[in-house]
């Protein structure tokens, strides 16, 4: 089965949690997933300067190094990104920022990737966005 999974909520909600968990419990049990879609306050699940207090899981860590692992297509809202503070370099520098916080494997780009994903997956699981 094609999965797309989008994630609305920040580094440190359950949900967040629990999305990157079905994530590795469908690839593992040989599912696809044709992308993850960061959106709303799941932008921060991105971000490069989210620091966890050291006994709980940085969750951040854990997105980034399972979507470098799996070479997954990782997608930020770039709206959601730009209103919430997480830039890319490209995005630091048009706006004049002193510093980017979205460090690779993460990609900027529009709501309309996630409607793609929808579209070419049999299922699209979203977690968070109360």
């Amino acid at each position: 089965m094609k999965f797309a999974i989008a994630v609305f909520s920040p580094a440190h909600a359950p949900s967040s949690r629990r999305a990157l968990r079905f994530a590795q419990a469908a690839l593992a049990g040989g599912h696809e997933i044709v992308r993850l879609f960061f959106y709303q306050d799941g932008v921060h699940s991105a971000s490069g300067n989210v620091v966890a207090p050291q006994d709980e899981l940085d969750l951040p860590a854990e997105w980034r190094a399972f979507v470098s692992a799996q070479q997954l297509d990782a997608v930020v809202c770039i709206a959601a990104a730009l209103r919430r503070g997480v830039l890319n370099a490209e995005e630091a520098q048009r706006y004049q920022r002193p510093a980017a916080n979205l460090p690779p494997p993460w990609e900027l780009s529009g709501l309309g990737q996630l409607h793609e994903a929808a579209q070419g997956a049999d299922r699209l699981m979203c977690f968070g966005g109360d």
